[in-house]
């Protein structure tokens, strides 16, 4: 009995030791960088760093295309705010500027000139979402001809929003209300570039896409 359960044994053992090196060879291989992008990595912050470990090789590849320029732009992008999430992603993040940009028209509109600059200040240092901006970038736009549209686009809706809130502190409510077309204006331009109509699905023919 105890002889036939070592012929087993045996008999497993050489089963595993021939499939092992087969088992190796199926392993997909592990996701390491470039020896290249080992060194790009070396020279950034342990923020940008790790940001950039969190993305696919596929963007990855794309990043480092870019030119030094654009990705100093994208990285003075990230910095200048203050809030950045470890969860959410950018679609949350523009429904909390949603938010905030609905609260700043609703005080204006009541004359809250308190409210309207906290939110509008909000709007601003808006948080920035899971892995940065670009995993959620479509990959043909994320080349140096489209990102360098981004610091404008930036300023027109972060910066009608920090000049919301200044003019509302000095009472200049109806100089707010101005920026409040401004900051929409921004939201749409940037939208048009990087997202797209919302809702449009790839899978139906051209004709069933065309509006009314």
């Amino acid at each position: 009995m105890f002889g036939f359960n070592r012929q087993i044994a045996r008999h497993g053992m050489c089963v595993l030791a021939v499939a092992l090196p087969y088992m190796a060879m199926a392993a997909p291989p592990a996701d390491k960088p470039s020896l290249a992008v080992q060194a790009q990595l070396r020279s950034m912050t342990p923020q940008d760093r790790e940001m950039v470990l969190s993305w696919s090789p596929e963007l990855r590849d794309k990043f480092f295309t870019l030119s030094p320029e654009v990705r100093a732009t994208l990285g003075k992008l990230h910095a200048g705010h203050t809030r950045h999430s470890k969860k959410l992603t950018l679609r949350q993040v523009m429904q909390e500027i949603l938010s905030e940009y609905q609260a700043v028209v609703a005080a204006i509109a009541t004359d809250n000139a308190e409210q309207a600059a906290d939110s509008a200040r909000r709007l601003a240092n808006h948080r920035i979402p899971v892995g940065g901006l670009l995993p959620y970038f479509p990959l043909d736009k994320i080349n140096d001809e489209s990102l360098a549209a981004l610091p404008a686009m930036n300023d027109v809706v972060e910066g009608a929003a920090l000049r919301l809130a200044d003019e509302a502190e000095r009472g200049h409510m109806a100089e707010a209300a101005v920026r409040v077309g401004e900051i929409a204006g921004g939201c749409v331009a940037c939208h048009q570039l990087f997202r797209g109509r919302p809702g449009i699905s790839p899978l139906l023919r051209p004709e069933a896409k065309k509006s009314p």
